[in-house]
Order: C-alpha cells, then sequence, then structure tokens
C-alpha cells in the first residue's frame, strides 16, 4: 500500500466500480454461471440464498467459483485513463458490489489499485452503503477531495458529493439524470451505453440458419416442391428450427463465455465481449425457445414437435458437457446435422431414406473432424498443447485428419451406392448422378486441402455455403440431379 494522503494533499482519490465500469460485464452473474455449469443443482438453492439478501447471496455463489481475471472484458479506455491518473501519482481505489472473492484476483491482475473494497458477507457494497464506505475510507486516510467513477443509478448518491463525476457508458436517462442533479457536466463521460437490438440478433447467430435448409432436403428429393402444403410445413418448420438453434445458441455462449474469451473470433460474441448483460440471457433464451414452440405446435405434427425437442435437449448436453468428450462431440454433431433432414421427412410428411441419412452421417462426421482439425491446428500455430473445454490436444492432429478425409470419401461411396442400388423410379437418367461423385470427391478433397493449409473457416458449414468454388459444386450437382429426373 501506498503511504495515506493528507487532508493538505491536493490530489483528489478516484474511486473505480468495477460491474459495468472497469469491466463491461458482471462479476455476479459470472461467477453465477460458472456455479450452476459446475453444480446444476445449485440453481434450485437461488431463492433461499436471495431470502437471507443480496449479500448472502453473494457470498455463497464467492464460495464456488472465482472467474478468471485474465479474461474479463476490460475497458481499454477505462484502463488507460487509470494508468495515467496513476502515473500522475493519485490513489486509486477499487470499491465494487462484487464479492470481495472476486474483486481481489481482479485488482491482484491489474496491480493498478491502491485498495479494494467490496462486498463481504454482511455487507452488500451499492447505493448509498457504498457511499458510506467511500465516506468511511476518506475518514480514516484522512481525505478531502474525491472522485467516483460508476456506470449506474444507484451510484448516483454517490455522485452527489463526489468532487470528480466520471460516468463509464451510461443510458441517455442516467446521463441526463446526473446533469440535472449536478446542474454542470460531469466531469469526464466514457462512452456511451449501446443499444442491445443489434448485439441481440448477433447473438442469435442468424448466419447459423443456413444450416437448417437440410430441412428442405426430403422436399427436394422427392420433388415434392410444387405442394404448397408441403412446402408451408417445410418453411415453418425451418422458422421453428432456427429459433430453437439460436436458444440453444444463447444457452452455449452464457455456458462458454470463459472459452469464448480465448478464442480471436469468438471473444467478440455478445456475451463473452459485455455488449450484452448476462442477466439478460436466460429470459433472451427461453423467450426465443418459446416462440419456436408455439410456431411448431400451432402448425406442425406431434411428431415433428418431438424431434424439436429432441433437438433441443441433445444441442443443450452438448453444450453444458458434451462438447469436451473426446470423439462424442464429432459424432454428435454430425447426429444433428441428419436430424435437421429427418425433421424436414417428419414435418412435411415424407419418408427420408435410409441412403441419405447414412450419407448425411458420413459426409457431416467429416466435416465435425475438420472443425476439430483447424481448432488444433490453430493453437498449434500458437504454441498451445489443447483446447480449453475440449478433449484433443494438438498430438491428435494426423489422427483428426486421417478420420475427417475418410469419412468424407466413405461419405461419397454411400452416394454410389445409392445410385446403383437405392435410386426412385423416377430418375430416368440415372448415368447423369454418376458425374456428381468426381464433383463430391473434388469438394471433400478441396476442403482438407484448405484445411491443412490452415486457409479452412473453422465451421466448415459457413465455410461451404460462403466459398464461391463449393457454391459452384453444389449447384452442379443440383443440376445434375435435376437433369437425372426431369419434370417433363
Amino acid at each position: 500500500m501506498q503511504e495515506s494522503l493528507t487532508r493538505e494533499d491536493p490530489k483528489p482519490v478516484l474511486f473505480v466500480d468495477l460491474d459495468g465500469t472497469l469491466i463491461a460485464s458482471d462479476l455476479l452473474w459470472e461467477a453465477f454461471i460458472r456455479a450452476v455449469k459446475v453444480e446444476p443443482w445449485f440453481a434450485f438453492w437461488v431463492p433461499f440464498w436471495l431470502f437471507r439478501g443480496r449479500a448472502a447471496f453473494k457470498h455463497a455463489i464467492a464460495q464456488r467459483g472465482i472467474p478468471d481475471p485474465k479474461v474479463l472484458p476490460y475497458r481499454d479506455e477505462v484502463l488507460r485513463y487509470l494508468l495515467e491518473r496513476k502515473r500522475d501519482g493519485h490513489r486509486v481505489v477499487l470499491i465494487t458490489a462484487s464479492h470481495q472473492r472476486w474483486a481481489d484476483p481482479v485488482a491482484a491482475h491489474l496491480q493498478m489499485f491502491d485498495d479494494v473494497l467490496a462486498t463481504r458477507a454482511d455487507l452488500n457494497v451499492k447505493g448509498r452503503k457504498k457511499l458510506a464506505m467511500i465516506e468511511a475510507y476518506c475518514e480514516e486516510h484522512g481525505i478531502a477531495s474525491w472522485g467516483y467513477m460508476g456506470d449506474a443509478h444507484a451510484d448516483v448518491p454517490i455522485w452527489e458529493k463526489a468532487h470528480e463525476v466520471h460516468l463509464v457508458a451510461p443510458s441517455a436517462g442516467l446521463l441526463e439524470r446526473v446533469r440535472r442533479l449536478l446542474r454542470r457536466e460531469p466531469t469526464q463521460v466514457f462512452g456511451q451505453r449501446p443499444g442491445l437490438l443489434k448485439p441481440a440478433l448477433k447473438a442469435l447467430r442468424p448466419h447459423q440458419w443456413v444450416k437448417n435448409v437440410l430441412l428442405f432436403v426430403p422436399l427436394l428429393l422427392a420433388r415434392q416442391y410444387f405442394d404448397v402444403e408441403k412446402t408451408f410445413a417445410a418453411l415453418v418448420a425451418f422458422a421453428s428450427f432456427s429459433l430453437c438453434a439460436s436458444s440453444v445458441y444463447v444457452f452455449n455462449d452464457l455456458l462458454d463465455i470463459e472459452a469464448d474469451r480465448l478464442h480471436p473470433r469468438k471473444r467478440k460474441r455478445p456475451f463473452a465481449s459485455g455488449s450484452i448483460p448476462l442477466l439478460y440471457g436466460p429470459p433472451f433464451a427461453l423467450a426465443v425457445l418459446l416462440l419456436a414452440f408455439t410456431i411448431a405446435v400451432l402448425w406442425l405434427p406431434a411428431t415433428y414437435v418431438g424431434v424439436l425437442v429432441l433437438y433441443m435437449l441433445v444441442t443443450s448436453a452438448y453444450s453444458a458437457s458434451l462438447k469436451s468428450k473426446l470423439l462424442i462431440d464429432v459424432f454428435i454433431l454430425a447426429g444433428l446435422y441428419t436430424l435437421r433432414i429427418f425433421a424436414g421427412g417428419v414435418a412435411t410428411g415424407l419418408v427420408v431414406s435410409e441412403w441419405l441419412l447414412a450419407f448425411s452421417i458420413f459426409m457431416f462426421t467429416s466435416l465435425a473432424f475438420a472443425k476439430r482439425y483447424v481448432e488444433m491446428s490453430r493453437l498449434q500455430a500458437e504454441g498451445k498443447t489443447s483446447a480449453h473445454g475440449r478433449g484433443y490436444e494438438v498430438g491428435d492432429i494426423p489422427l483428426l485428419e486421417s478420420f475427417g478425409a475418410t469419412s468424407g470419401y466413405i461419405a461419397v461411396l454411400v452416394f454410389a451406392l445409392y445410385i446403383h442400388d437405392g435410386l426412385p423410379a423416377f430418375y430416368t437418367n440415372r448415368w447423369m448422378l454418376w458425374l456428381s461423385c468426381p464433383l463430391l470427391l473434388f469438394w471433400i478433397s478441396r476442403l482438407w486441402f484448405l484445411a491443412k493449409r490452415g486457409e479452412l473457416h473453422d465451421d466448415p458449414v459457413v465455410f461451404a455455403v460462403t466459398d464461391r468454388i463449393s457454391l459452384g459444386v453444389g449447384v452442379a450437382v443440383g443440376l445434375l440431379m435435376l437433369l437425372a429426373a426431369p419434370l417433363w
């Protein structure tokens, strides 16, 4: 600790809030999600702890885990300003409603605070209680002038007494309230609070909905696309499946924020970056899920609703724990893609060929292995040996490559056997489909060449629908299938 300031010291002390101010997140919800991920049954104790008060609630969560301070979404602009204050000889004190067990590691990581004042088992340091703690600290250390940096309406009583008023990402309402209270402009305002609509849409990952076009495969292969009733059912199924998938994406992002923050691209996701408060995540996911099932129940068969329930349960289990299991994660991913095709058949009342399901299993197993191959190759380039929350190591790269390419070639073999033995009678120009085999072999081989060179997107399905050559191969195969079973 530095020497205590005296009343004659002209440099005011700056008290800094943590949640929403120093970081674009809230450690209470970071720790709560971490606790529930490890002990899911802990969520059932929440009403009991809340009944005992927020301080007791935070203390109970704090005993079950501490968020990693190295990966938190710190506000760079705030950090730079605090470093400047330190260089100028000001005392900087971290004061937060977060528990002491969470605040201390943050202060130790940043090494810029002279003291840490935080919530403990018997006191929730927020609002007027935080003001009382600041005043007591100033009295104890002989501090005459001080400033406060915060971000919430609960901080208004503190700003009313402070000599310096610093606001971080305030809402328009909060900024106006502080201006009216002070009858002047704040000392400093760091940024503005972003709107929630854009990050909320991003959290739904609408670009991933392209995967759900697999629901249209049974309709297209059965040449029923002119059937208005079946086409409508396929469109409704696509909408409900996409919304259900999005709700699981939100759920996954909440559970995986620490791992996402270690990833160069995933760290920009709304919850990992702090652009959406973690508190909003669970109700947001539930609302989207409710909408998905409402659509399904109103317009689609009960069997389809059952398939949607199965998809939700499996993907939730995958997000919660199975994604970290060696090989199991790959087979589940391949199975979920195949389930989309099956769901499309159930929604439209069309029978899905066993050949199609077999082809799908092997093809998407190849793509799932490619996804893991790209992840491990990136970690190898970064000098790491294993992935956080995954069951693979860099040493597994040769096996991933072997298994993935082999699965892709088996998928083409299944397609060839289907052409030979399983084609419906309306495919009158069977020889056209044989031309699809070299195209598929070219595509799967090129995908693995790009993976080997480090040029493949970390989601091969997204790559497949955005890469021009892949789209060209897809169009060519589609045309060959159309010519093999002409409508005239």
